[in-house]
């Protein structure tokens, strides 16, 4: 269809963006599908909160420290609009051909009626994002005079000498504001009528407009004294103020870490845990800045330096595989430090409080899949002129090739417990199990230069 005619011919009704929402939401429930694919841990507290916001047709700020995925939840909106809408063709505003509220547009169908041609608008461009910064200005988000217009011959009273901002060219869809306590107060004061009451006021005009748009926005709690503030009047138009929460569970923390990670090497699955659990330790230690939280990115940075320490080791040793290993976690750990902000009078304790917190991860990981081993044999084997070597380059094979024999099959029953099977996974199921033996102090460890002996 591409004009106004074939599009009433079809039956073709007009639906508010609130109600287009609510009405797909809706289906997607009914149907039993996921409406929020890639979101983790927040299935029985956020996303409910969020789905009635929806259905009762609310503008809605999410309130949650970094990292907690805000901004990902933000842009899942637009998978529950139409695929497809209908507007008309060169219009300024996003116009449904049904429904136009400009005097611009309404004479132009009134002149072309059912010849008037339209164009059809996907989903992904209906969804408009802002990041608020200190300079952002009224003519950025509503809208000013364009000096070229008027300069064409055009009245200063005509309205089509304005030049629109984001939120009226965001008709007909969501416009979302993230960190919006750095919006200036002046700022969100011109945001109040056009959330609440549809009207543009720009230099003096005042246009009813009857804009039909969704305002989201993000903020972290903590601006509210540290860098800005929402303003009273601009929070009361929000319907919904909805809070946000790192994963509870151990599992969707570890699913968000997968599912964000671009890993070059391969990470086993208890690397992925260790890192889980030592940002959620990170989360509940006194001596960390619980206000500024530690962000969902620590993890997956973690994961992801992890991953390139070894593919590095790989291509400079000649490894035909790369998988990551508790050195190369150990390693990481040394370009993390920066991401994580330490409370007054820890000055000089980070890298002992990261380390402490790091053993802590990996004896909680490690210990109910190594639990009923019998250590004995290998224990036994580092006599004292005995040692087993590591290192973040020192390859799988050399590692494999180090270890002392032993009468039992306790490297196969640990590589079993790992479920590892190739020698980077063996290797890595290995090294854990000794590390192990060293946090229960039954061997010693001394490391440096990259290299650690366990004996």
């Amino acid at each position: 269809m591409s004009t106004l005619g074939e599009l009433r011919a079809a039956g073709a009704t007009y639906k508010p963006v609130r109600v287009e929402l609510r009405d797909n939401l809706l289906a997607k429930l009914r149907a039993g599908e996921d409406p929020w694919p890639g979101l983790h841990g927040l299935e029985n507290t956020v996303i409910p909160q969020v789905e009635r916001a929806i259905l009762a047709g609310h503008d809605i700020v999410l309130l949650g420290e970094r990292g907690q995925g805000k901004t990902r939840l933000l842009r899942t909106l637009p998978l529950l609009l139409d695929e497809w809408t209908p507007v008309l063709e060169d219009s300024e505003l996003r116009e449904h051909p049904l429904h136009p509220i400009t005097d611009a547009a309404k004479r132009r169908i009134e002149a072309d009626g059912d010849a008037t041609p339209i164009t059809w608008l996907h989903r992904s461009e209906r969804y408009s994002e802002k990041l608020a910064t200190p300079d952002t200005s009224v003519a950025d988000l509503i809208g000013d005079v364009d000096p070229m217009r008027v300069a064409e011959g055009r009245r200063l009273g005509d309205p089509e000498t304005i030049h629109y901002g984001l939120i009226p060219r965001s008709n007909r869809g969501i416009v979302a504001i993230n960190e919006l306590p750095d919006l200036a107060e002046r700022i969100q004061v011109a945001m109040l009528n056009v959330m609440e009451e549809a009207d543009i006021q720009i230099r003096g005009y005042m246009l009813r407009l009857p804009l039909d748009v969704l305002v989201v926005a993000s903020a972290n709690p903590e601006d509210y004294t540290n860098r800005g503030r929402i303003i009273t009047p601009l929070k009361d138009r929000f319907g919904a103020e909805v809070r946000t929460h790192y994963p509870l569970e151990l599992d969707a923390e570890i699913a968000v870490i997968r599912q964000e990670a671009d890993l070059v090497a391969q990470v086993p699955d208890v690397i992925m845990e260790i890192l889980a659990r030592f940002t959620r330790a990170l989360r509940e230690s006194d001596a960390v800045n619980q206000r500024a939280g530690v962000s969902a990115r620590f993890a997956i940075a973690g994961a992801e330096t992890v991953a390139a320490a070894a593919q590095r080791r790989a291509a400079v040793r000649g490894e035909d595989e790369a998988v990551a290993r508790l050195v190369d976690l150990e390693a990481a750990v040394d370009v993390l430090g920066g991401k994580v902000e330490f409370e007054h009078g820890e000055e000089g304790r980070e890298w002992e409080i990261l380390e402490y917190l790091l053993r802590n991860a990996v004896a909680e990981a490690v210990r109910g899949r190594i639990r009923g081993l019998d250590f004995g044999p290998l224990i036994e084997a580092l006599d004292g002129n005995t040692f087993i070597t590591t290192g973040e380059q020192v390859t799988a094979r050399e590692f494999l090739e180090g270890l002392p024999s032993l009468s039992s099959s306790l490297y196969d029953d640990l590589s079993n417990a790992f479920d590892a099977s190739s020698d980077g996974e063996r290797a890595a199921a290995i090294e854990l199990g000794v590390e192990a033996l060293y946090l229960t102090r039954k061997i010693s460890k001394d490391s440096g230069e990259g290299e650690t002996i366990y004996g």
